[in-house]
């Protein structure tokens, strides 16, 4: 016999009156029923009770189900139960708020029957047959299986962890019969979510029995603190998601992972074409030590008859620029018009330099000279790098230099719309001009960027920057913390420099994005806990990863001035640094070899984003920059 609908009340807090009166003195798993299996509201704030109410009634315990709701031109008593498999499960993936509300709702007052709420947390990142029978256990612990799942920025568990995207872990879950929630948890902790929703039952697995682990010794106390208690699960099935995720495919897990982190963060062809199309014309002053990079190209020819060494035979010899250099001439090949204020040498390779700067659109303005200008010579077998031999290290600039670095550096921010400083380690940046001139700099340029070389970069001392790029290596070196978490060493860094946001490039795998809550420094928020998210590199192979570093800064740069997102400027600094890695020698990467690459990513695709074809590049006139694919300094 069906159940008479309920007609849908004016507002949401009536009809959760109502039915809260009617179930005072109703049984708890009835009153869960009447109370909690609400419609989600729709945009027209109508509420309408769910058909699988009268339904699961009969069904019993077991069979009990809360559902959030379908939008109002869907029938409810047209819908079918979720066990048949023809209603969408993802409607139980929700957000705390709401969760909580419902909760609350279904709880009423004081001294009536109460359903009872159980929760389990974790990664769940491949659903395994311990998972099963751990939930199938803590199911029958109460009226109401709520699971929340870590999201993949708080998730350190390896190198590919999480196989499986946060968004695919959620739905694995609500595919469960016997799940009714799931939540997914932006901390590193359940604690917060804990102490927000209250479970009656916390349920955790049996090796958590004994555990001194202060993250689970504080969930614990939020849960018992709250009126609840914990439980754990005997561990009948034991299995290892990392020990199943061995045998699984690297790449097809990462292109899955890009795939969802791209669509989550707005990342598409469209968005990002406008993104490269809008850096043409942008004015960057540049401020740092520039250097020769020498390639020269050899043959071996065994071991040397007078010792046991390599004899190698010159071919050739290359020159690329380095440092400082390499970041206006990419800024140069994005189509912006870049100022560098630098050191030069009084020797022919400075001049090399400067002439070479100069012919591909930088203007180059020297705020003091030294003896010996910087090269650094390799020798390579094909493609192999078989050592490197320095000439020329720090030479701090004396006070007329300084002085004179000060001057040309506010002169030059007036017209400016980023500044980018960064810090090769021999002596063009010193804490005494950054005390100088960073105050004064940050009133005259809209954005602040900064990026230190490893491993000759000094300590950091830039101040008040919107975006500061380090490696996680050059991090670890700044902050002397080898064995420290990531999130925390980015956290301190962030705090000593009063920036923004942060880049850590974390060798071949990618980028870690670091970015605060508020970018209002006044707000309470600027100091909380950082938002991260990891992206892979998207290189399918590695030739020459110098030069990726300057690469990156300076698309950067030139996308926080645009006004991208954090993610979306990680996305376009990795995919510069894949372009740069897969080629010999420092090359600037052009923006026309940045569309080219934005067309063929899978990821970006209309089919992986659900919408039709898009031109590549905005309306306007057409550009054609200047390609550097095979350039080199000539001799």
């Amino acid at each position: 016999m069906r159940q008479r609908r309920t007609p849908a009340p004016a507002s949401r807090a009536p009809f959760v009156a109502e039915y809260v009166k009617r179930c005072t003195k109703a049984e708890p798993r009835q009153r869960l029923q009447e109370a909690v299996c609400l419609l989600r509201a729709t945009q027209a704030s109508r509420m309408r009770l769910s058909a699988n109410s009268a339904r699961l009634v009969r069904g019993g315990p077991a069979a009990i189900r809360y559902h959030t709701c379908c939008p109002p031109s869907v029938d409810v008593n047209d819908m079918n139960d979720t066990a048949t498999g023809t209603t969408d499960f993802r409607r139980k993936i929700i957000s705390p708020e709401r969760l909580q509300w419902i909760i609350e709702a279904a709880r009423g007052g004081e001294g009536q029957a109460r359903p009872r709420f159980v929760q389990c947390h974790g990664c769940f990142d491949i659903v395994h047959p311990g998972h099963i029978r751990y939930l199938q256990y803590a199911r029958t612990q109460g009226e109401c299986l709520i699971v929340s799942i870590t999201g993949d920025a708080d998730i350190h568990k390896g190198e590919l962890r999480p196989y499986i995207p946060q968004e695919l872990r959620a739905e694995n879950l609500a595919a469960l019969e016997f799940v009714d929630y799931v939540v997914i948890d932006p901390n590193p902790t359940a604690a917060r979510l804990l102490a927000q929703l209250r479970p009656d039952v916390y349920v955790k697995g049996e090796e958590y029995a004994t555990s001194r682990d202060p993250r689970f010794l504080e969930e614990k106390q939020v849960v018992e603190a709250s009126g609840g208690r914990v439980l754990f699960s005997s561990g009948q099935v034991v299995f290892s998601s990392t020990r199943l995720g061995e045998g699984m495919a690297p790449p097809r897990i990462e292109a899955e992972r890009l795939r969802i982190v791209c669509r989550r963060h707005g990342i598409d062809l469209r968005a990002m074409s406008r993104l490269v199309e809008s850096f043409r014309g942008r004015r960057v002053l540049i401020c740092g030590d520039i250097r020769l990079d020498r390639y020269v190209l050899c043959d071996a020819g065994g071991v040397a008859s007078e010792s046991p060494i390599m004899s190698l035979s010159e071919l050739d010899r290359r020159d690329y620029l380095g440092g400082a250099a390499l970041l206006a001439t990419q800024a140069a090949a994005l189509g912006a018009r870049p100022t560098l204020v630098t050191c030069l040498g009084d020797d022919p390779d400075s001049d090399k330099a400067a002439a070479a700067l100069r012919q591909r659109g930088v203007r180059v303005l020297s705020a003091a000279r030294r003896s010996a200008f910087p090269v650094r010579t390799r020798y390579l077998v094909d493609e192999h790098k078989m050592f490197r031999v320095d000439r020329g290290g720090p030479a701090p600039i004396d006070s007329v230099g300084q002085r004179r670095a000060a001057e040309l550096l506010l002169a030059e921010a007036a017209g400016a719309e980023s500044a980018i400083l960064y810090d090769a380690g021999y002596g063009a940046i010193t804490p005494a001009l950054m005390q100088q001139v960073g105050p004064a700099l940050r009133e005259r340029v809209a954005t602040l960027c900064a990026g230190t070389a490893e491993p000759q970069g000094g300590p950091p001392h830039f101040r008040d920057l919107d975006l500061l790029l380090v490696s996680e290596r050059r991090l670890r070196s700044m902050l002397s913390d080898p064995s420290g978490g990531l999130s925390a060493l980015a956290y301190r860094l962030l705090e000593q420099a009063q920036a923004t946001r942060l880049l850590v490039t974390v060798g071949k795998r990618g980028v870690v994005t670091f970015d605060r809550p508020s970018h209002d420094r006044s707000s309470e928020a600027w100091r909380d806990r950082l938002l991260s998210e990891f992206l892979p590199a998207l290189a399918d192979r590695v030739i020459d990863r110098l030069g990726c570093s300057e690469s990156m800064l300076a698309t950067a740069s030139l996308a926080v001035g645009a006004g991208a997102t954090l993610m979306q400027t990680a996305y376009l600094c990795q995919l510069a640094a894949s372009v740069q890695i897969q080629r010999l020698g420092c090359l600037p990467v052009s923006a026309e070899e940045l569309h080219r690459e934005l067309i063929g990513r899978p990821e970006l695709s209309p089919i992986a984003h659900g919408s039709m074809p898009v031109a590549p590049v905005a309306d306007g006139a057409p550009f054609a920059p200047v390609s550097y694919a095979h350039e080199h300094i000539p001799a």
